[in-house]
């Protein structure tokens, strides 16, 4: 898979970015009215608490609104776990791994997941988990939900196009 990509580098810049030419409003943010019938909705990332200067947000126009998305379905967590991990005791020991072989059947991102460690509680927000994955195939009619936003991805070998609602 080649895929060309202009990037938008830098940390806490501002852009802009449109799919369909004159769909991003000039000069205003949530306009009445929006072309291409679009409807625009403001995503932030800052605690609520941040100042308003310092507020990081994203505004989308989209082609229905993020609430028509339906309910979410449960599905078999396989090897993702959530802190606190109380199957096994955590060792005293410095913690280490192997590479996780490439399975041989087709497993996609969502299947390729595996926890290998966590700590504190997802109940009281402390903590973190660390997770590898292994995929030899790509994601066809699932997605990967993440409320944290807090996700670092390092590919191993090969190559990882994430489609995000920011983009590619």
């Amino acid at each position: 898979m080649s895929t060309e990509f202009e990037y938008m580098t830098g940390f806490g810049n501002e852009f802009e970015t449109e799919a369909l030419p004159g769909a991003l409003p000039v000069g205003q943010f949530s306009p009445q009215k929006v072309k291409y019938d679009l409807y625009a909705e403001q995503y932030n990332t800052t605690a609520f608490t941040a100042p308003r200067a310092e507020n990081r947000r994203n505004w989308f126009y989209r082609i229905r609104p993020s609430v028509l998305q339906g309910e979410y379905e449960a599905m078999d967590n396989g090897l993702v776990r959530t802190g606190p991990i109380t199957e096994v005791p955590t060792p005293p020991s410095m913690l280490r791994w192997n590479p996780v072989d490439v399975p041989s059947e087709k497993t996609d991102f969502i299947d390729g997941l595996i926890t290998m460690a966590a700590n504190g509680s997802a109940n009281s927000q402390v903590g973190i988990g660390i997770h590898v994955y292994v995929a030899n195939a790509s994601m066809e009619g699932r997605y990967f939900y993440n409320a944290d936003g807090e996700l670092l991805f390092v590919p191993q070998q090969g190559e990882l196009v994430l489609h995000t609602e920011c983009g590619n």
